[in-house]
This record gives structure tokens, C-alpha cells and sequence, in this order.
């Protein structure tokens, strides 16, 4: 079960440590439900997974499996138009949570910053009081899903 909160970023949150920095990379075999492969380049190392979700906003289903390179390879020739690029940076929060912020397909139209909160609880969720750097909160809005973004590119 993944719990999670997003926002919309106008720049890169500054002040808190740096837990990870990596290039993802993620297509979409299908969005309803969503179906999608990720590479991620961390410290030169690389690492691909399936992840299947399922409907909900602040509480979804989430499904991950590792995959190795080959299984990746074949799966993204399936895909039906070029993977999108997360430049993804974790920081460390006071209270010990990780904010996971991602710079998408940066120089492309549409391309925008968002960061997520993930939580334990719904309980924990509701009662995190979000750093001021943080933009609008879009959890609940309709239209902001890596998928929903996918679907956008593939009508451009």
C-alpha cells in the first residue's frame, strides 16, 4: 500500500540533507491501471523495476517488482513513445520522512518539478504540516499522476 502526498515545485527545495541523487527513466505500458517500468541510476549503478498501482490518490495499491536488464530491455520496446526523464533528488525532512523531489523531461514542453511525501499512515499524512518550500498540494487534484502526464505527451 503506498500513502503519499504531492506537490508542485517551483524550484528545488534547499536546507535539508541530501539522502539520494539519481536519473530515472519511466514509460508507461499501460495507464488504467498503470502499468510502468523505471531505470534508476544511482552512484553509477542501475537498477530497473515493474510497478503496477491501482486507483486512488492519497492511498493507492502499489505493486513493485525488481527486473533484470534483459526483461527491461524487452518490456521497453513495447512502449509507444520515448520514456520520461526524472531527475530525482531525496531529502532528508527533521522528522525523519523522505521528500522525493523529481525535475520532469527538464527543457521539453510541459515539463514541471513536483515533490512526495510518503507515510506510514493516513493518520501520519493528515497530521504532516508541509515545509513552507513546498508548492501547491495537488494529492487530491485530478490530472497530476506520472501516467496522467504520459497520456498528456502522448496526445501532443
Amino acid at each position: 500500500m503506498e500513502i503519499e502526498r504531492k506537490w508542485l515545485m517551483e524550484a528545488k527545495p534547499q536546507g535539508f540533507p541530501v539522502l539520494e541523487e539519481a536519473v530515472v527513466y519511466q514509460g508507461y505500458l499501460c495507464t488504467r491501471p498503470t502499468v510502468r517500468i523505471r531505470s534508476k541510476t544511482c552512484g553509477g549503478q542501475t537498477g530497473y523495476r515493474l510497478c503496477i498501482k491501482g486507483k486512488g490518490t492519497l492511498v493507492r495499491e502499489e505493486i513493485e517488482l525488481d527486473l533484470p536488464p534483459e526483461k527491461f530491455e524487452a518490456l521497453s520496446r513495447l512502449l509507444t513513445q520515448p520514456m520520461i526523464r526524472k531527475d530525482y533528488t531525496v531529502f532528508a525532512l527533521p522528522d525523519g520522512l523522505r521528500l522525493e523531489y523529481s525535475e520532469v523531461d527538464t527543457g521539453k514542453p510541459g515539463a514541471f518539478a513536483y515533490a512526495e511525501v510518503e507515510f506510514s499512515s493516513v493518520e501520519a499524512a493528515h497530521a504532516f504540516r508541509a515545509p513552507a518550500c513546498l508548492g501547491r498540494e495537488v494529492t487530491e487534484e485530478p490530472g497530476w499522476t506520472m501516467a496522467d502526464y504520459w497520456n498528456k505527451c502522448v496526445q501532443a
